[in-house]
């Protein structure tokens, strides 16, 4: 362990030494002006370049009136002394390198150089040949660095024409979040009313569809509750269309188990054969992702269900009612994560916040509008939830919810779940991990 820190802590001495100018004496002039005719810094490839460091021992000076330092040139190696130069010359021919620029260390004795790997070579086979190469005290990425200061890191910039009007998008900074995951790879069943999938924002996003209710497909694609979850979690971003999803790659299974009575502006219903069919539809695919914006009375079957995929390790996230009564199914199911429409009032205990009034998102028909609801605040930690999942799929279900209850953060008045947070609290705990 003390090796290693030592090691650790000279590479740092170098790198540090290699970007830090030196006093500015006539003879250090000379080199920065050689530097700054020779590269525009601004122009060197971060994820091409490496930095190669040489020995660059000070030589005797001269005994002979007039000349300056022994073996010292003034023109494209000023400052490197003769080893340094045959050194580096032996290294160029040998590996083909091209130089960017190149500057002396005086305090540690180096030479540094930014050099592109040959055409044909990677960075990392050339990193690897020259860490075997004893002529060569130093080899690393030319790596790229942001200022600690307001503004960074920069949030992601969408082409789609609403994304600034979607208040959950905002309010939960989940264009932030979307720099280090966008949920690739994370499979979410959708147990919910259809989908309209003829949506242009939802084209892609929908892996399979079960249809527990009826065989209707125009229904399906008229149905209003089930398109507005799917596009707050999973609507397409930069496709010129709409809105962005809070997970924009992740796949969708939908699971019809609700539909709509013909009492006009009466809401969707489902029932115990219906949820049922479609749990156990679950229970047999690889969903991690459960979504169930919905509830009612508590079921034995339905719980029975439920209780087969939370072994299973799938993370099940669900609406407070709005009564706020959370002793029904799903939301009193063991392992379960609850979400309500953030408030200024304290939330339940272990119950999540998130955005769920005036959420514009997705509408049957290729439409856009706002709605309400904690079936769209579970949409949003649904969308969250696959975004940590992407990063790192062994999570269970404890963790995520109380990585998502510490990473809240207060927005308008409000305690809710924030995806940048979350995102950066996940990757901070993996680094501290062994």
């Amino acid at each position: 362990m003390k090796v290693g820190f030592l090691i650790l802590v000279a590479t740092v001495a170098v790198l540090s030494a290699c970007a830090s100018s030196h006093p500015k004496t006539p003879s250090d002039n000379q080199a920065n002006n050689n530097l700054t005719s020779s590269a525009n810094v601004s122009s060197m490839d971060s994820e091409r370049d490496i930095v190669l460091a040489v020995a660059n021992p000070l030589e005797s000076p001269g005994t002979h009136a007039g000349t300056s330092l022994l073996g010292y040139v003034p023109s494209g190696h000023y400052g490197a002394g003769q080893r340094a130069v045959s050194t580096l010359a032996s290294l160029t021919q040998s590996y083909g390198l091209h130089e960017v620029t190149g500057w002396p260390i005086k305090a540690l004795g180096l030479y540094c150089v930014v050099l592109a790997p040959p055409p044909g070579m990677t960075r990392e086979a050339l990193l690897k040949a020259l860490g075997n190469d004893k002529r060569v005290q130093l080899a690393q990425p030319l790596q790229s660095y942001s200022v600690y200061a307001d503004g960074s890191p920069q949030t992601r910039h969408y082409n789609d024409p609403y994304v600034s009007l979607q208040r959950g998008f905002v309010e939960t900074d989940a264009a932030l979040a979307q720099n280090l995951s966008q949920g690739s790879g994370v499979q979410i069943a959708v147990v919910d009313t259809g989908v309209d999938m003829a949506h242009l924002d939802l084209q892609g996003r929908i892996r399979d569809i079960h249809n527990m209710v009826d065989d209707s497909d125009s229904t399906f694609n008229r149905d209003r509750h089930g398109t507005e979850v799917a596009g707050i979690i999973a609507a397409n971003a930069d496709n010129h269309q709409g809105i962005v999803g809070i997970a924009p790659k992740s796949l969708l299974s939908v699971y019809k188990a609700c539909w709509y009575p013909p009492t006009p502006n009466a809401g969707a219903r489902c029932n115990t054969f219906s949820l049922a069919k479609a749990l156990a539809g679950i229970i047999d695919s690889d969903a991690r992702i459960i979504n169930m914006s919905l509830g009612g009375p508590a079921d034995p079957l339905l719980n029975m269900l439920l209780a087969k995929l939370t072994s299973e390790g799938r993370i099940v996230i669900t609406a407070m009612p709005p009564d706020g009564a959370v002793d029904g199914f799903p939301d009193n199911a063991p392992g379960v994560i609850v979400v309500r429409v953030s408030e200024t009032s304290a939330a339940p205990p272990g119950v999540l916040s998130a955005p769920g009034n005036d959420i514009l998102t997705t509408q049957p028909g290729g439409g856009y509008d706002f709605t309400s609801g904690s079936s769209m605040a579970a949409a949003h930690v649904s969308g969250i939830v696959a975004l940590l999942v992407s990063l790192a799929p062994t999570l269970d279900v404890r963790t995520i919810h109380d990585l998502l209850l510490r990473s809240s953060r207060v927005s308008n008045g409000m305690l809710q779940v924030n995806a940048a947070s979350a995102v950066s609290a996940l990757r901070s705990t993996h680094r501290a991990t062994p």
